[in-house]
């Protein structure tokens, strides 16, 4: 019997060490606690667009084209280009040759590093004074104030626009959240999950918009497109590459943060 029991002592002993090894490795992981992320997506009294980026896909002739590059690229602004041109191949190409001069392009963009900070920006405080009573308290989320959350790009680079949507594009499928540079909580937003306030406390709800750290590279460089008879090809030169980061909102995400104290905070 008293082994059952040491063995049982031990098993549990065991199972606490693995709960605490799993929560240390999610805190570690930057990861919220259960339960700690709202989505307000349906109960937001500001409509939100969503950020749906659609595929661009290659037509065959832009596909040839991209095979014949040098650099690898990604740009949806340049794929689109490519795809609204054409050639034909006729005989009478023989000897022809031009050298078409397209720009300085964001051809591609790397993604080194991606985080979530889900504490990025507070965006309400709701609190209920318990002291005076003499049983506990609900307390619920309700927003104070419109809040307009931005993001943005922490360096200055060329061709912004482009190289946000590339980054925007990669942080959305590395991440599976829902992403945008701009998001807002409209006034007036609330939700029904109770937070217990106990008696002779004062209970403090903090409402955090998350936000995604993108960090990576995008290479740029000169693009030609060279014409030789009936073949064709990008060439791309003086090719440089710049270290970029963002940070990118969660939209319609809110990570709530319960506190509860014996005095006023």
């Amino acid at each position: 019997m008293k082994t059952m029991k040491k063995w049982a002592v031990s098993l549990f002993g065991s199972v606490l060490l693995l709960y605490a090894a799993a929560f240390s490795a999610l805190a570690a992981a930057g990861k919220p606690a259960p339960g700690a992320v709202m989505d307000i997506s349906k109960e937001n009294t500001y409509p939100n667009p969503t950020q749906d980026l659609p595929h661009l896909e290659p037509s065959s002739f832009t596909k040839q084209l991209l095979r014949s590059a040098n650099v690898k690229i990604e740009n949806p602004e340049l794929i689109h280009l490519f795809n609204e041109s054409s050639a034909t191949d006729t005989p009478w190409a023989i000897g022809f040759r031009a050298t078409i001069y397209l720009g300085q392009w964001p051809l591609n963009y790397q993604s080194i590093e991606t985080s979530t900070n889900w504490e990025y920006q507070k965006v309400n405080t709701n609190f209920l004074d318990n002291r005076g009573g003499d049983t506990a308290q609900k307390l619920y989320y309700k927003q104070e104030m419109q809040k307009y959350v931005r993001g943005g790009l922490t360096v200055k680079v060329p061709n912004e626009d482009a190289v946000k949507r590339m980054m925007l594009n990669k942080a959305m499928e590395k991440t599976n959240l829902p992403l945008s540079f701009s998001t807002v909580v409209g006034l007036g937003t609330k939700k029904d999950q109770p937070y217990n306030v106990p008696a002779k406390k004062i209970g403090y709800l903090y409402a955090y918009a998350p936000a995604v750290n993108e960090k990576g590279k995008v290479t740029y460089g000169e693009v030609y497109v060279v014409l030789k008879g009936n073949k064709k090809k990008i060439v791309v030169k003086n090719v440089t590459t710049r270290g970029v980061g963002a940070w990118i909102p969660v939209q319609d995400r809110l990570y709530m943060s319960y506190v509860v104290s014996e005095q006023p905070r």
